[in-house]
């Protein structure tokens, strides 16, 4: 079953206010890089919850990153 896994992140703001994460540190302490960020918008998490959710590229997979509210989440299992 999935779950919710809070996670630390790396951003940056650009001059037109967009927020682009561009690493995540994992609950075990081990930081990933993103790749690049292919998407943004509102969605809704599998796990509940919503809020801007970022399709990322790490190390060539393809993973979705959330930002809800003022917390950074990605779907765990």
């Amino acid at each position: 079953m999935s779950r919710k896994v809070y996670v630390e992140v790396i951003a940056k703001t650009t001059v037109d206010g967009k927020l682009i994460p561009l690493s995540i540190k994992w609950e075990d302490g081990m930081v990933y890089e993103i790749d690049k960020v292919l998407d943004s918008r509102l969605a809704s998490s599998k796990v509940g919850g919503d809020g801007i959710r970022y399709a990322c590229q790490i190390n060539f997979k393809q993973t979705y990153l959330f930002k809800e509210h003022d917390k950074w989440f990605v779907e765990g299992r």
